[in-house]
């Protein structure tokens, strides 16, 4: 993808300004020049910059991953619930530090079954699903 320079200044939290002295000095990596604008390609959706030899580290910073959704089967609330003869949720999804409950869940997008006997998960899930997707949690 390519982009110009104020998409390319405000993907690097830099100004406009600041990126055209950058690409003047030949620091942006495969940046060139048609006309009086600049073409910047993205890589993993923003430019390279390469080191410079003099003043203070970059201020720009490496996006954030989104958080995991975790989804696995609550094991101790199926024995509760068949002890107690209750109809309590016992699918668990977990965002962050937050645990929600349901009965049914749908994964909006691709996902992936991890089976990790040696590394069980803190509550003790030693089978899950993970994904980066959208979860419907149907309680």
């Amino acid at each position: 993808m390519i982009v110009g320079t104020t998409e390319a200044a405000r993907i690097l939290e830099i100004s406009t300004a600041r990126l055209r002295v950058l690409l003047s000095e030949g620091r942006v990596k495969d940046a060139y020049k048609t006309g009086k604008m600049w073409l910047i390609p993205l890589v993993n959706g923003k430019p390279i910059i390469k080191r410079g030899t003099r003043g203070p580290a970059p201020r720009w910073r490496n996006p954030r991953l989104p958080a995991k959704t975790i989804v696995h089967v609550n094991s101790h609330r199926i024995r509760q619930n068949q002890k107690q003869q209750q109809q309590l949720p016992v699918i668990t999804v977990k965002k962050g530090n937050t645990n929600v409950y349901g009965h049914q869940v749908e994964i909006l997008g691709g996902c992936r079954v991890v089976y990790s006997p040696d590394k069980p998960l803190s509550c003790g899930a030693r089978v899950w699903i993970e994904t980066l997707n959208k979860v419907k949690i149907i309680c």
